[in-house]
């Protein structure tokens, strides 16, 4: 009877000792899941930074082209509007001679249409 209760013994002591290494394998487990996880976001946190930085220097380089195509603008704008200016400051002197002439030079004339009828 007593090699049957050491053999009860072994066998619980057994059980206890695999009940124990199973416990310890579901902690590596959660410990191993917990760094994965920890990595998986590290990694998701780098790409991140890396593809906002592209980002950031795709839209700086598109920026900064639009800011040269406005200020180019602006240039060609102000050039065409002191251009207008100069042809309005030369030309407005004989312009203004050719329109008082045309409305104050009347010369009355009958209509080739109009019959005279007496």
């Amino acid at each position: 009877m007593t090699s049957q209760s050491q053999g009860i013994q072994q066998l619980l002591q057994a059980e206890k000792r695999a009940k124990d290494k199973l416990e310890e394998a579901k902690k590596r487990k959660g410990k191993r899941l917990k760094q994965a996880k920890e990595e998986a976001i590290a990694e998701i946190d780098h790409y991140r930074l890396q593809r906002e930085k592209e980002f950031r220097n795709k839209q700086t380089n598109v920026m900064g082209s639009q800011g040269n195509l406005s200020a180019k603008i602006e240039e060609q704008t102000t050039e065409t509007i002191r251009n207008l200016t100069s042809s309005y400051h030369k030309n407005m002197e004989s312009m203004m001679k050719k329109l008082l002439n045309t409305i104050c030079d009347i010369n009355p004339e009958v209509h080739p249409n109009f019959r005279h009828t007496v």
